[in-house]
Formats: C-alpha cells, sequence, structure tokens
C-alpha cells in the first residue's frame, strides 16, 4: 500500500508526493473509450485491462530511454516495472490553469484522423493525403472535450510564452518522428500521437507517458490496433 500523498488521481495513473520534491507516477489498468469501444483518445473510462497498466509503463520506458539517446530532455527518474511506478522530477504543465490543474496536450498527425476528419471533411480532398507531422494544441479538459487552442490564445492567455510554445511543438514533431520510425520497423503506421510537456527548472521537458494509451497505430491491413497488439510487438 501506498503511504505516500496522492495530489492527482488521473483516468489512467495516480500521482503520490515523494519526499524530497519528486512525484511517483502509478500506472492503472483503467482504458478510455466511447460507447462500450476502446479508444485512447477519449475522456471516459469504461473498464479494464489486466496489466495493462505495466505494458504503458514498458513502452514509456522504451520511448523515454529513445528521447534521452536524442537528447530530448523527459522529468523521468527512475521506473520499477514490476510496481508499475515511474518517479519523476516535479514539473510545471504548460498551460495549467488557475487552480493549478488542466495543462496543455501536443498532438501530432501524419494522416487525417478522428476528430480532424470530423472537423475539416469538406476540405479533404485526398484521404491519403500525408499531414507532415501537424501539431494541434489541446486544453486538457475532459469536461469540455479537450477543445482545441491556438498558438496566440495560449500566448494571450499567458498560459506559455512564444519561445516555450515554439520548443514544446519541436519536440512533439521530433518525438513524433522517432515513434513513427520505429513503428515502421515493425510493420505498423503511426497515425497520430500526442504528448504533454511541462518546465522543469525552466526547461521544457517531455512529461507524464509515451504509449499506446497516447496513440493510434495500424497495421498494414489498416486496422487500428488495441494497446495490447502494439505491446507486443513493439516490446513483447
Amino acid at each position: 500500500m501506498n503511504t505516500n500523498e496522492k495530489i492527482y488521481s488521473g483516468k489512467t495513473k495516480d500521482l503520490y508526493a515523494l519526499p524530497g520534491g519528486n512525484v511517483l507516477l502509478v500506472f492503472k489498468d483503467d482504458v478510455t473509450g466511447e460507447n462500450g469501444i476502446i479508444d485512447p483518445g477519449a475522456n471516459t473510462v469504461i473498464g479494464q485491462v489486466e496489466g495493462k497498466g505495466r505494458k504503458s509503463l514498458a513502452m514509456t520506458d522504451y520511448f523515454f530511454r529513445r528521447l534521452n539517446a536524442a537528447n530530448i530532455p523527459t522529468h523521468l527518474v527512475q521506473l520499477d516495472l514490476e510496481k508499475g511506478t515511474m518517479e519523476v522530477r516535479r514539473a510545471e504543465p504548460l498551460g495549467k490553469d488557475i487552480s493549478g490543474k488542466g495543462g496543455l496536450e501536443f498532438v501530432c498527425r501524419t494522416r487525417p484522423w478522428g476528430s480532424f476528419v470530423r472537423r475539416y471533411q469538406q476540405y479533404i480532398r485526398d484521404a491519403e493525403r500525408k499531414l507532415d507531422y501537424l501539431v494541434e494544441i489541446t486544453v486538457k479538459d475532459d469536461e469540455r472535450g479537450d477543445p482545441l487552442i491556438n498558438d496566440d490564445t495560449i500566448v494571450a492567455l499567458g498560459l506559455a510564452s512564444p519561445a516555450q510554445l515554439e520548443q514544446a511543438k519541436d519536440i512533439t514533431r521530433r518525438v513524433c518522428r522517432i515513434v513513427e520510425a520505429d513503428l515502421n520497423e515493425k510493420g505498423l503506421t503511426l497515425i497520430d500521437m500526442k504528448i504533454e510537456t511541462g518546465l522543469v527548472d525552466g526547461e521544457v521537458v517531455v512529461i507524464d507517458e509515451i504509449s499506446a494509451d497516447a496513440m493510434r497505430v495500424m497495421d498494414k491491413e489498416g486496422k487500428v490496433l488495441d494497446h495490447g497488439t502494439v505491446y507486443e510487438k513493439l516490446i513483447g
């Protein structure tokens, strides 16, 4: 049983304050979706899949090592795959609201899919058209469906400085290219993914996780793969 102070409970992780200022992330087996269908882009928890939390952590470990090798900073300190926990440096999320919660999520798209198609369907002349690592930014707000927000609004509201915003978008594209390349080696295609960024000692770093919980991946037949299948093909 964890005796540290719980500071936040999210859809897929619980956060605890550690002595010394760091934070412990405890990965959960909860899955999100809509109408009984699992979807990593959804905001509602619809059930649990045994072992899913540890698989998300294993993928995060894999990708954070890749980011470290590419000199992309993260808040990772250490992790324990057996316990399903990750110790991280406490970060100030970019775009947190006046209550100190929320934040911005950076979505990188390689092709039209999902909500992007719903929003711009009448403008999409070629469904196979690549989006060249298009970055969209959303506000982390489940009640409002994670609404989109543009760069000017972010700066006007003081959610991030222009320099921080450009850094975060550049990091998002670099991460997306790394994830895409690794999946391609396994015969898989990255459709889109999202990351969160925050400030640690004034530096913009990748925070939270990078796993199938935060990306859509399809196989050569065009089938979007579930969390467990992505794990097995990438790591298993």
